[in-house]
């Protein structure tokens, strides 16, 4: 499985940036240490290139994702889970996580790209290509992680990697399955071992390092912008906040003008793995207002 130091998270890439909670549970539940075992071994050199930008045809797909060399880290926003009472708590003064996808270079995407790695209860959509997508009924996918003795990944997970509506054991397993598996870097030829799960759990640790790159909700309150039921905000501040840290244009996603979600767009140098993420505009066109947008509070009682 993929595992990087706290030291080389930090000097991985130019805009990398982390919530200090955030941060302070990373050395928590993963240490300073190094790896603990090899990942994607297969891949024995880094392109001299990014994703998307090749001007030759890609043939190692370990070292390079290809055709889904559009990198999308995803977060939401939610103010509940609706899984309260079963303690699935949103973490405070954080968004998200949502997921990280491999978008095709002209902004189309795969889905559910391997079945015979398929754990999703309720596939979404039912059909690729023509074809069924199978229903999971085995094991949740935190058991696979508990197995291979990652309960450190597996806590930072349900701190920060939250569903709504839903155990966040089937939201994995969903982003897993459709997004994941479409990642030619997590192919399954990619990994040397023959340990059971390898590339799910080396999926799901860059997932949530992917994610501490990109604290979104530092960057949005050094800008003056923060939750709040009364006061309303524009567009070009948001994206203007945003853009001061990467470089690049994110998209922002609001459903009815209350602000629900932001996507930062990126290509790879290298494996995914590596996090080595070059910020590209935003190929989707926001769906928030230009102004009057609503970034809402959280009650107390939907967060930890």
């Amino acid at each position: 499985m993929f595992t990087l130091s706290l030291k080389a998270l930090l000097t991985l890439a130019p805009f990398i940036t982390f919530s200090s909670g955030a941060i302070l549970e990373y050395r928590k539940n993963h240490g300073s240490g190094g790896s603990t075992s090899g990942s994607n071994g297969t891949c024995t050199s880094i392109p001299q290139f990014l994703s998307c930008e090749n001007t030759t045809e890609i043939t190692d797909t370990c070292c390079t994702p290809t055709p889904g060399g559009l990198v999308i880290q995803t977060q939401f926003w939610d103010t509940y889970t609706g899984m309260e009472k079963s303690g699935q708590l949103l973490p405070k003064n954080n968004w998200t996580i949502h997921g990280l996808w491999p978008d095709n270079c002209d902004g189309s995407f795969e889905s559910y790209c391997d079945f015979e790695r398929q754990f999703d209860e309720r596939p979404s959509p039912s059909t690729v290509n023509g074809q069924t997508v199978p229903r999971y009924s085995g094991p949740k996918v935190d058991t696979f992680i508990t197995a291979a003795g990652r309960d450190d990944l597996l806590a930072f997970m349900k701190k920060y990697w939250v569903s709504q509506g839903s155990s966040d054991a089937s939201f994995w397993a969903h982003e897993y399955s459709k997004h994941g598996t479409c990642f030619s870097t997590f192919d399954t030829k990619c990994y040397s071992s023959d340990t059971q799960h390898e590339d799910l759990i080396d999926f799901f640790e860059t997932v949530t390092k992917a994610w501490l790159k990109y604290p979104t909700y530092e960057w949005l309150a050094a800008a003056d912008i923060v939750p709040s039921n009364s006061t309303t905000y524009k567009l070009s501040d948001m994206q203007d906040a945003l853009k001061s840290k990467t470089g690049a244009l994110p998209y922002l996603g609001c459903h009815n003008k209350v602000l629900s979600e932001v996507w930062y767009y990126s290509h790879s140098l290298g494996p995914v793995q590596n996090l080595d993420f070059h910020a590209v505009d935003t190929t989707t066109k926001t769906t928030c207002p230009e102004s009057g947008i609503h970034y809402y509070e959280r009650s107390s009682a939907s967060e930890a």
